[in-house]
């Protein structure tokens, strides 16, 4: 399974007819016991990443987070009570399922959770599409679905029980295959036309040159950028680097665009050849920012000014760091609600008849 992270998007519609795009939808359930003042569940849903609506034990009630899902709400007047009462079913089955499993690992009381991440993906041009569920339990992989070969997959031996039952309900991995590749498909597609007109657009970054010391590698950081699919590479002269160069993760800042850095180690690199070094950003179909390697133009710990993409001067060192602590806040936050690990209880049958997408339990638990 896949290791996950967390949250919060919006995006594309002035994307060039040819790029292609892969959409999907997420749902991220979280159940937990033991925590103090925190919901013994939460729950999310997804859309390209775009945190959509929202659930928890506190206000038991289905949440649209995004302006275009009042159109859906309105289109589909049962969406939000067949969503809470789904959510509802989910959150009574999470509780039951944590106490199944704490003795099967040997537990008796302390700090529980109980994860999942479901959804599908679809490529818009290709059309070729996905699903998957996968389930965790106090921060390790616990089980996952195979959908092309209709099997659950045990991350662990206290997982196995709970496999050979899944495998043998023969009429859930039907639906399961149902919902994923049909239900699930249909409304991340009637989602995506929903919310066009924010999660079709595109956003250029800020771009600062940054170094800790004089012998440190000099960062590429890029910032505010959407959609994800982007590029940051330092290049000298016409040829894209890779030696000396340490690519960072991308990651999502809390207003839904991305931020991403490429380390230069400059400690080799003769001063009268810095301006032939440039960082480059490309947006997928998108024309390059470049940022030519240059002493002047690199914030540092002693002060220095930093250069946006488009030329301007960016925030004081202060700013960006309060903008880091605030993703790192942001993200540890999202984390603790249950967004971290994929993960999600089994046997489950949907149906398709309601205004939802949902998946709706009607199994109690994973033993």
């Amino acid at each position: 399974m896949k290791s996950l992270d967390f949250l919060l998007l919006l995006a594309l519609m002035s994307l060039p007819d040819s790029s292609a795009v892969t959409h999907t939808l997420k749902y991220f359930y979280t159940g937990s016991s033991g925590v103090p003042n925190f919901p013994e569940f939460v729950a999310v849903g997804m859309v390209d990443d775009v945190l959509m609506d929202q659930y928890d034990s506190n206000t038991r009630r289905s949440q649209p987070k995004q302006e275009w899902m009042k159109e859906v709400t309105a289109d589909y007047p049962q969406y939000l009570d067949r969503n809470t009462g789904i959510y509802m079913s989910a959150q009574q089955t999470y509780k039951v399922a944590i106490e199944i499993l704490k003795p099967r690992f040997n537990q008796t009381g302390g700090v529980h959770i109980y994860q999942n991440m479901y959804g599908c993906e679809w490529d818009d041009e290709t059309g070729e599409k996905n699903g998957f569920d996968q389930f965790g339990y106090d921060g390790a992989d616990f089980i996952s679905f195979k959908l092309k070969e209709g099997i659950w997959v045990a991350a662990k031996r206290e997982a196995e029980i709970t496999k050979h039952k899944w495998d043998q309900d023969e009429a859930g991995i039907e639906q399961l295959k149902s919902y994923y590749t049909q239900f699930c498909i249909e409304w991340l597609q009637k989602y995506v036309n929903y919310g066009k007109s924010s999660l079709m657009r595109t956003e250029l970054p800020s771009v600062s040159l940054l170094q800790k010391t004089p012998s440190s590698p000099v960062s590429c950081h890029a910032t505010g950028f959407y959609p994800d699919r982007a590029t940051l590479s330092w290049r000298k002269g016409e040829e894209e680097l890779h030696e000396d160069v340490d690519h960072g993760e991308m990651l999502l800042n809390p207003d839904g665009t991305f931020q991403m850095s490429v380390d230069l180690k400059v400690s080799s690199v003769p001063p009268e050849d810095w301006s032939s070094y440039k960082c480059v950003f490309q947006l997928s179909g998108g024309k390059e920012i470049t940022t030519t390697l240059d002493k002047n133009q690199i914030r540092t710990n002693w002060g220095k000014p930093g250069v946006r993409g488009d030329g301007a001067e960016d925030p004081s060192n202060t700013a960006v760091i309060a903008a880091v602590a605030v993703v790192v806040l942001a993200l540890v936050l999202i984390a603790v609600v249950g967004f971290l690990l994929y993960r999600k209880k089994k046997g489950e049958r949907w149906r398709s008849e309601g205004h939802s997408e949902v998946k709706e339990p009607l199994k109690p638990n994973p033993n």
